[in-house]
């Protein structure tokens, strides 16, 4: 399958192309799946970092079709990682739900880029979703013994199940459903940042596009945080 125009772009921009291999599957909860690759040499020639991520190609009607995922528990020297997939009715969830060992899926590497904040916070800030756990797992195992509060929407009576890497002597979850396209996250956000971004923090968030720009704003301007201390991706455009 061609990549297209992205494809030619992301070239451009010197994207490493690699065959995921798919080794087995597992349903972690209705509405969540963990699928098990081999690498296709992804992590001898890149190397691992908190938080990385590659663009996974699926064929949608005959056209190239790109989301950006985040490796789960990548080795390095066994060369095998995992993707988690948040489903829902999509071409990537679709795939997910099908997907047998032996099938192979493309992957480009080109945009991941995460170095854990130096000096280390005194606070991690975190907010998040299904889509970014992956991701918000990887924060916390990199930085280990640092205090984390984090926000997680959920979407699903399921995503209570989700497996968050807490550690219940350093970590606190607050779970906000999520109710009015992600009005309810900002608020409670809003309300309760102010009293932790006291203690040297470190901002991370990454759930729906504008949800992720709002509370961004309100971190940098409102709170005047240094940008370096404040990390804002959109993983995910709500409908």
């Amino acid at each position: 399958m061609g990549h297209g125009w992205q494809g030619a772009v992301l070239k451009l921009m010197r994207g490493k192309d690699f065959t995921f291999t798919v080794t087995g599957a597992e349903q972690v909860t209705e509405d969540y799946r963990r699928v098990h690759f081999t690498d296709g040499g992804l992590l001898a020639a890149a190397g691992i970092h908190p938080t990385m991520w590659v663009r996974i190609w699926f064929e949608n009607a005959g056209k190239p079709h790109q989301r950006a995922y985040t490796l789960v528990d990548p080795d390095q020297e066994a060369g095998t990682f995992s993707l988690e997939f948040a489903l829902h009715d999509g071409v990537a969830s679709r795939w997910a739900r099908s997907c047998a060992p032996g099938d192979t899926v493309e992957a480009t590497l080109q945009g991941t880029g995460f170095d854990a904040p130096e000096p280390r916070p005194g606070r991690l800030l975190v907010v998040g979703d299904p889509a970014s756990l992956p991701a918000v797992n990887s924060l916390l195992d990199a930085l280990p013994g640092v205090p984390a509060t984090v926000w997680f929407e959920t979407q699903h009576a399921s995503d209570e199940e989700l497996p968050v890497r807490l550690d219940p002597e350093h970590h606190e979850l607050r779970r906000v459903p999520r109710r009015d396209g992600g009005a309810d996250l900002v608020a409670r956000v809003k309300a309760e940042l102010p009293g932790l971004a006291e203690s040297d923090p470190y901002v991370w968030i990454a759930c729906d596009t504008a949800t992720t720009r709002t509370l961004a704003t309100y971190a940098r301007k409102e709170l005047a945080l240094p940008k370096e201390r404040v990390h804002a991706l959109g993983y995910w455009r709500a409908s």
